[in-house]
């Protein structure tokens, strides 16, 4: 079976798993966001370089204050319960998204845990948090002009140079695209990166997304013929 390299995921359902279980939209977060875990084992299992997991977008900031504030405690709740699994399994973390709109404690929890982690070797898992790719792409406009003011030649401006200045520079391109609950879009999110990406959406909500729904996901890709633009001979 053919690994990919970089899977990206969209965590859709929680609210709606919560709901159908009888249970509160944070109690459905938290089932979620542990699940987060399993499937960062099962990839790191499986050999997948790179993981990127939209956890909270620029939108999210319109949800219900509780349900807001109960967000804002993942990355603390990451840190605290996780990052020695992560140091035993050699995982490193990143947090991609806006950093200025974050509580204090958050972004705290954030830079503790890129610190414990960054010398880790193993699988990447970027956490995209208060990101949107809108925000993304003019945020690497910004840097690309600032580089012109100070003597770039414009001409030599090039998609290498626009993805050296995205917040997932370094890492693989993406491979695939899983998100979860039957929900048929992207909702702003890698939109430069995903270009070029296999795009899967199963009715799972996210927290039955299981190692073998994972392995079902990788089964489809291994389907498709990735042509990016050219055509295959038979």
């Amino acid at each position: 079976m053919n690994i990919p390299k970089h899977i990206a995921f969209i965590m859709d359902g929680n609210g709606r798993w919560a709901k159908e279980q009888g249970l509160t939209r944070t109690q459905g977060h938290e089932k979620g966001f542990r699940n987060l875990i399993n499937i960062v084992d099962a990839c790191n299992e499986l050999g997948v370089e790179a993981m990127t997991c939209y956890a909270f977008s620029t939108e999210n900031w319109n949800r219900p204050k509780g349900e807001v504030k109960y967000l804002m405690e993942i990355p603390k709740q990451i840190d605290r319960e996780n990052k020695d699994e992560f140091k035993e399994k050699n995982v490193k973390v990143i947090f991609i998204g806006r950093k200025d709109r974050v509580p204090k404690y958050t972004l705290k929890a954030m830079n503790e845990l890129e610190e414990f982690t960054k010398n880790h070797t193993g699988m990447t898992v970027a956490i995209a948090f208060d990101y949107g790719s809108h925000n993304e792409m003019i945020h690497a406009v910004k840097e690309i002009a600032k580089d012109v003011q100070n003597g770039l030649d414009i001409e030599s401006i090039n998609e290498e140079m626009f993805e050296s200045k995205l917040f997932t520079a370094g890492l693989p391109k993406i491979d695939l695209l899983v998100r979860t609950s039957g929900e048929n879009r992207i909702s702003n999110f890698l939109m430069w990166q995903l270009a070029y990406s296999e795009l899967y959406f199963p009715e799972t909500y996210w927290p039955d997304f299981s190692k073998e729904s994972l392995l079902e996901a990788i089964r489809e890709y291994n389907k498709r013929s990735r042509r990016f633009g050219a055509i295959k001979e038979d």
